[in-house]
């Protein structure tokens, strides 16, 4: 006779607490975006229109995960057991994706620009790219909170962050050209902000790759969980143990334990449900018990 059991534990942060943080942030990001578009195509600069396409990635990121933080509180429908939390995943890896985009245009860009050098204003370049550094590393701050436990609000954080950190740079190259004079100084700045890019986002969707995939996450330590589900009292085998994640923030198990001589009683199933979730980060665990018998092996026990 077979036995299932299943547990949930609920208290991590709400998704609701970020939609004010992805509000601000969408809305007074996308408008400094077009600022910048506008001020780079007047000032001649490619390291400040680096910067806007930056910014207009993470804009659209931001819009992403903003969505898919929101689909996160929706309760499951029928057909959507799970409700909608895979989308957070799917966001992250459009918004891996969308910046390799933009990056190989900017490359193109600063690469023409260096072969055919023009004129540009340094002035502009430096005022405008100081405002991006106060827009992007004030908005990063709403984030702080939440960037531990989840995949998809970490995303935002440094995104913002390095948004930030990659204004600082034209700040600096501004300041550069206007001193020097070196109008190459520009161009070089824009291909150094795609490799910055390019950096950033490879884990991001190395991840979330790994996530759609059913990977265990890569924060998971399935040795540890292994070892566990073995030193429970009475269990002499375990097998067909998966462990995936099921949002960018929670992950499921399943397992089946073969305890031959004793039946777990709902006071060891809340015990070893507390245990995988204060341990191992893992929220939703389904269990199934088995006498191990001869006469009825478990069909998936060559699975493990």
């Amino acid at each position: 006779m077979t036995h299932s059991h299943h547990g949930h534990s609920h208290h991590h942060d709400t998704p609701k607490s970020f939609n004010r943080a992805f509000a601000v942030s969408v809305c007074l990001n996308f408008a400094f975006t077009l600022i910048q578009i506008t001020y780079a195509f007047s000032a001649n600069s490619m390291s400040l229109m680096a910067d806007a396409m930056h910014n207009l990635g993470d804009v659209l990121g931001l819009a992403l995960a903003w969505g898919a933080n929101w689909l996160l509180t929706l309760p499951a429908r029928k057909r959507y057991s799970y409700g909608f939390k895979r989308t957070t995943i799917l966001a992250a890896i459009i918004n891996a994706l969308l910046l390799v985009a933009t990056s190989a245009l900017i490359t193109y860009e600063s690469i023409y620009k260096l072969l055919h050098l023009t004129q540009i204003d340094e002035k502009i370049v430096i005022v405008v790219a100081f405002v991006g550094i106060l827009v992007n590393g004030g908005t990063a701050l709403l984030f702080r909170k939440g960037a531990h436990d989840d995949l998809n609000i970490k995303g935002a954080f440094l995104h913002l962050v390095g948004d930030a950190i990659i204004s600082f740079g034209v700040v600096v190259g501004g300041v550069l050209i206007y001193f020097s004079g070196k109008m190459w100084i520009d161009p070089l700045i824009g291909l150094l902000i795609v490799a910055t890019i390019l950096w950033g986002t490879w884990g991001l969707l190395r991840d979330s790759v790994n996530l759609i995939l059913d990977a265990i996450p890569h924060y998971i330590d399935h040795h540890g969980v292994n070892k566990f589900l073995r030193m429970i009292p009475g269990v002499t085998a375990i097998h067909d143990l998966h462990i995936w994640g099921l949002s960018t923030k929670e992950t499921a198990l399943t397992v089946h334990l073969v305890l031959p001589e004793r039946i777990l009683s709902d006071e060891d199933y809340k015990q070893i449900n507390q245990t995988l979730q204060d341990e191992f980060k893992i929220s939703h665990a389904t269990i199934q018990v088995e006498k191990g018998s001869e006469d009825h092996p478990c069909g998936q026990s060559g699975l493990c």
